[in-house]
């Protein structure tokens, strides 16, 4: 009968222990969850500052280049889903497409010599380039968080109790445009 007793003890020890761990591995993945929308929250701010801004800068484009429709139409459909996404991965996707349509409202503006000469055009696109340049700088932060949480949620044994209770990867920012990326060339 005591030997009994001693292997009941010892099992529900495991059981408890187990438990323990896995509450303190759900929490460590909820405050990392909770860090990374919080950087989230930093860029936040700066992406609604540019969806304001853009209606402005698509109108302004609109009276020297209407024969651009679809480029307008396509950055203002950018914007309205970036504005109606529902969780931080579709935001992140749906707000690269909104900066590859601004990318190529503003080589449409190139084309337009009068545009480029515009004080509100120039206010606008000096407004977006300042915000973009904001979102920038908190790029790494948020890139930081979602990595730590992504780290936390891929080792084992994490990742048991992380996909037990539907935690999922966060996507990272990542600068869409290709000139952002590459080293610009100069050949004399």
């Amino acid at each position: 009968m005591g030997g009994v007793l001693i292997v009941v003890l010892i099992v529900l020890g495991v059981i408890v222990v187990t438990l323990l761990w896995g509450v303190g591995v759900y929490n460590a993945l909820q405050r990392s969850r909770i860090g990374a929308e919080g950087a989230f929250a930093d860029i936040d701010v700066e992406l609604r500052r540019r969806h304001d801004l853009v209606p402005n800068l698509v109108e302004t484009v609109k009276g020297y280049a209407s024969h651009e429709r679809q480029t307008l139409e396509s950055v203002m459909q950018a914007r309205a889903a970036a504005m109606s996404a529902k969780d931080l991965n579709e935001r992140i996707e749906a707000e690269g497409a909104l900066t590859r349509g601004l990318g190529r409202l503003l080589a449409v503006a190139e084309a337009y010599p009068t545009l480029k000469a515009d004080g509100g055009f120039m206010r606008l696109q000096g407004e977006l380039s300042d915000t973009e340049n904001r979102i920038a700088g908190r790029r790494n932060g948020f890139n930081a968080a979602a990595g730590g949480f992504n780290e936390t949620l891929a080792v084992f044994p994490n990742n048991l109790v992380g996909g037990l209770f539907g935690f999922r990867p966060i996507d990272f920012l990542k600068e869409v445009e290709e000139a952002v990326r590459t080293a610009p060339r100069v050949s004399f």
